[in-house]
């Protein structure tokens, strides 16, 4: 889906007719991908994968490679050598921050930073209730915190304790409220 989404937009820019054909996997959870992997082997397309390319007797597969492929018929890819190196610098730069997004997208990415962040913002948040209303990201992180199932169940539970959040000697959030 994603990764043909790039090729759709430059076959249109480019005016290129194309036919187009979708595999859907199945429901959770096991994903059924026989639609594509019963079909995969009889297209004769070498490492055949997804999204895939078929110009006339071409059968191209790899996102990048058919875009390049497009490109090239197009004039897209640069014209002096500077040029087509600041092209595949940028190609790849593009798939690196592609590829970490889509890792986010696809894992349940937490790590400890996230448990020191969360403390770190909600003490601020309960300093000065509005310093962090300006920043939604910020709002947005910590409200996605306290949405994780067990962390919302702890703070719900008589085990939770919200504070005190320094020790005696501190002139602010010493007390068990």
């Amino acid at each position: 889906v994603a990764l043909a989404q790039p090729i759709r937009l430059l076959l249109e820019y480019t005016g290129t007719s194309y036919e187009e054909k979708f595999y859907s996997c199945g429901e959770a959870p096991n994903y059924d991908k026989s639609c594509w992997f019963d079909e995969k082997e009889k297209l004769g397309i070498d490492f055949a994968n997804l999204p895939y390319l078929v110009d006339g007797d071409r059968k191209i597969v790899q996102s990048n490679a058919i875009m390049r492929y497009i490109g090239r018929k197009h004039n897209l890819c640069g014209e002096s050598e500077d040029e087509i190196v600041r092209v595949d610098i940028l190609e790849n730069q593009a798939m690196d921050f592609r590829n970490g997004f889509v890792m986010m997208c696809y894992t349940d990415f937490i790590t400890f930073v996230d448990f020191i962040i969360y403390e770190l913002l909600d003490q601020h948040r309960m300093f000065e209730p509005t310093c962090l209303d300006k920043f939604k990201n910020l709002t947005d992180f910590l409200d996605r915190f306290e949405g994780l199932e067990k962390i919302a169940a702890y703070m719900k539970s008589e085990r939770f304790m919200k504070t005190p959040v320094n020790n005696k000697m501190a002139k602010w959030g010493n007390k068990k409220e």
